[in-house]
Order: C-alpha cells, then sequence, then structure tokens
C-alpha cells in the first residue's frame, strides 16, 4: 500500500460520518455537482487527446483549475470597473502634469518679476524704444 492509499484508507471513515449526518436534499445537490465536475473533467481529457494530463491538472487544482484559475463563470467581473480606474488614474495624472508645469512657469515669471523690480534701472527705461533697440543690437551705439 503506497503513501496515499494509507491515507484514504484514515480519511474514508471520516468522510462516511460526514455524508451520513448530510440532509437528502444536499446530498442530492453534491451527487449532482460531482456528476457535472466529472463530466466537465472527461470532456477535458477528451479534448486534450495524446495522453495529456490536462483533466488531472484540472482535477488536482480543483479550486480552480490549472495554475489557480478559477473558471470564468466564477471570475468577478470587474472587466468595465478596471477601464473605469485606469481612465481616471490617467486623467488624473495629465492633470496634474498641467498643474505641475503651471505651477513652474508662474514660479519662473515671479523670478523674473523679482529680478526686474530689483535692478538699479528704472523700469521707465525697460519700456523705451531705444533700449528695446539697443538690446536688440548691442553692437551698435
Amino acid at each position: 500500500m503506497t503513501d496515499d492509499e494509507q491515507y484514504a484508507a484514515k480519511l474514508k471513515p471520516y468522510l462516511d460520518a460526514g455524508v451520513a449526518e448530510l440532509k437528502p436534499g444536499v446530498a442530492y445537490r453534491l451527487q449532482q455537482a460531482r456528476a457535472a465536475a466529472l463530466a466537465r473533467l472527461a470532456g477535458e481529457a477528451e479534448t486534450a487527446g495524446g495522453g495529456s494530463l490536462v483533466g488531472a491538472h484540472t482535477f488536482a487544482g480543483a479550486a480552480g483549475g490549472m495554475f489557480g484559475e478559477r473558471p470564468r463563470a466564477e471570475r468577478p467581473r470587474y472587466g468595465k470597473a478596471r477601464i473605469w480606474i485606469a481612465l481616471l488614474l490617467v486623467v488624473a495624472a495629465i492633470l496634474g502634469w498641467q498643474q505641475w508645469t503651471a505651477w513652474t512657469e508662474i514660479e519662473a515669471l515671479e523670478d523674473l518679476d523679482v529680478q526686474l523690480l530689483t535692478s538699479d534701472l528704472p523700469i521707465d527705461a525697460y519700456l523705451d524704444r531705444g533700449f528695446q533697440l539697443w538690446l536688440k543690437n548691442p553692437g551698435s551705439e
């Protein structure tokens, strides 16, 4: 007897005792669910072909199929919610970037204003056309 068979032999009395205490309706539903699972397992084994163990892996991972995936009917339906959340994150990122760039531009203009107001040159000099021409052509006096 292998270890698995010994374990099954020890476990069988406990399972039988648990089944004996079940109500007839519950036992019938469990029987129907088992039959449906075995039919699904047989269908997967037939479609795999070539001696593949797809059915065995699915049965062994009874909590949700191969690699822990749940059958499509049991998966939560969050598809639209995920799209909306992603869209909101993108919009929030764009708005955040826009606000940051506006803030940096305002900060740069504030620095320029401070430099103009604290310089030795009077403000009227900046408004003079001759001064603007002199700034464009510093070589000509």
